[in-house]
């Protein structure tokens, strides 16, 4: 049996997850009986399987055990992310029918904020307690530690990031199997991929209401491993934890890489990282030089992934595949993949289309909640469904992502993909950030800007803008090199390291004023 119940009867006193900052422990006999108190806690509220909460909470040592108390429940999870604001975790909450929220006491101030507005929810707070919040450690500590009649497996209920429009809900049907015999896919691609056991150390560096790292998490659960969870991302402090906890696994986004890189070399060479076994990617494209460079500093280990939130896929390739098939996210183990045109049929390889994913056999089946609509405009005539990327597949079955459609600038006629010119500019010594995006332009239609967030701020001006603009013009395109180029202290990137490139287009499209100054 996999699953966190068996592994709390076979080893109660190993650690089911350590907190990295803190060290804090909590083997898999607290686990279980934290989550058996959770369950018995949300039995409580009259919630029965199929009904739905929310956790709006940072990582802390009660997510992963409030997880499991509802996964032991039938009911659906929706993690909202602790950056949102007010109007958007109130649509969450409510367009998922969630009858009840748990916050954490880092999140207080949108909390009160939401309490006139979802005064019908049961209301729960971890790490504390505020005005129309009861404590969730009180109220679970009075419940008891034994199973409940009725356990039923239940399922995690994300939205998207909403980095192209307004958060998708994407709900799958319960699972039918026996409470406990719910295995994740993900248990089996990790031993297939990653040389799971038993003993993994599996550090979690992103928050844990992204789908990655939850899911992830949880699939190092079923396997009987260590989760270590990271507070927050600091480039130094995961190479510390990764000396200081042995970790043998890890899960990133290209982003945790580049930061890593820009370290200094003699900082890097402290620590040791000899423990890892396996370690992956996903969420964005990882520009090659970022990747070689990982391969080379740790070894043919870095492994790589493409999935999404709504499960019609997954893709995958390890490193000697992909020293060979550079720039590629792998092949397709659980669909099947087809490049399509503008009308739905397949295209050759190495033509450029519309990502497309065919269930076989029926396969597991998403809707969008609540909307039909976005539910159809996902799928074609073929019933193959899409995440809205573009790419292209070579004779071998191997796909390469270009960017996302909608992210697309049409200048002058021309199609142009930003992810290449992003992929470019983030390797330049100093760069620390980079999104490219198309901007109103009078005769071309739209003109490429990059929008930089220099290493130090200090340098942003003309004279790097253009030091950028000569180094995009040796590598790319006149069509493609930037017309214009904007500085950021910071860019509105979402901690899972996905661009909310949506929020950067709408200023230059007149929706919202630019907020720093630029160099053109």
């Amino acid at each position: 049996m996999l699953h966190p119940v068996a592994h709390a009867k076979a080893t109660p006193d190993k650690p089911a997850y350590i907190m990295a900052a803190t060290g804090e422990t909590v083997t898999y006999g607290e686990l279980d009986r934290r989550a058996n108190q959770g369950a018995h806690l949300i039995r409580s509220l009259g919630l029965k399987r199929g009904d739905g909460i929310a956790l709006m909470m940072d990582n802390n040592a009660r997510y992963l055990e409030i997880l499991w108390a509802a996964e032991r429940t039938g009911v659906y999870v929706t993690c909202i992310s602790s950056k949102l604001l007010t109007d958007e975790v109130e649509y969450i909450i409510r367009d998922g029918d969630c009858r009840a929220l748990i916050v954490s006491r880092a999140c207080a101030d949108c909390a009160a904020a939401l309490l006139p507005r979802i005064g019908d929810l049961n209301r729960f707070m971890v790490g504390g307690t505020a005005e129309g919040y009861e404590s969730y450690e009180a109220a679970r500590d009075a419940q008891p530690e034994t199973p409940i009649a009725d356990p039923s497996p239940g399922q995690i209920m994300l939205y998207s990031s909403g980095t192209t429009g307004r958060p998708k809900g994407v709900r799958f049907p319960l699972p039918a199997e026996p409470f406990g015999e719910n295995v994740s896919a993900l248990v089996l691609l990790g031993q297939a991929l990653y040389s799971w056991t038993p003993d993994l150390v599996y550090l979690s560096p992103a928050p844990m209401y992204h789908a990655a790292p939850l899911r992830w998490s949880m699939a190092v659960h079923q396997m009987g491993g260590t989760v270590v969870v990271m507070d927050r991302f600091d480039a130094e402090q995961a190479l510390r934890y990764i000396e200081q906890y042995r970790i043998t696994h890890a899960q990133w986004v290209p982003t945790h890489f580049i930061r890593m890189l820009k370290l200094p070399p003699e900082l890097r060479g402290q620590y040791d990282v000899s423990s890892l076994k396996a370690v992956w990617h996903a969420a964005a494209p990882c520009p090659i030089p970022v990747k070689q460079a990982m391969i080379d500093w740790w070894g043919p280990i870095v492994g790589e992934y493409y999935a999404g939130t709504e499960g019609n896929g997954f893709h995958a390739i390890q490193s000697a595949e992909w020293l060979t098939h550079k720039g590629s996210v792998g092949r397709n183990l659980t669909t099947i993949t087809h490049i399509c045109d503008e009308e739905g049929n397949d295209l050759p390889p190495r033509s450029e289309g519309a990502i497309y994913f065919e269930q076989p056999d029926g396969g597991r089946v998403f809707s969008y909640h609540n909307d039909p609509e976005k539910t159809a405009d996902g799928t074609n005539r073929h019933g193959w469904t899409t995440l809205g990327d573009v790419g292209w597949l070579d004779e071998e079955g191997y796909l390469y992502l270009t960017d996302r459609k909608s992210f697309m600038i049409i200048s002058g006629g021309v199609n142009i993909y930003p992810a290449e010119i992003e992929n470019l500019l983030v390797t330049h010594p100093k760069v620390a950030d980079v999104a490219v995006i198309g901007a109103p332009h009078e005769e071309m239609g739209e003109e490429v800007v990059a929008v930089v967030q220099p290493r130090d701020m200090a340098d942003a001006g003309p004279a790097l803008a253009a030091e950028l603009t000569d180094f995009a013009r040796a590598h790319l395109s006149h069509v493609k090199t930037p017309r214009r180029i904007d500085f950021r202290a910071e860019l509105p990137r979402h901690d899972t390291g996905k661009l909310y490139k949506r929020l950067l287009r709408d200023e230059y499209w007149g929706k919202k004023p630019l907020v720093e100054g630029s160099a053109a």
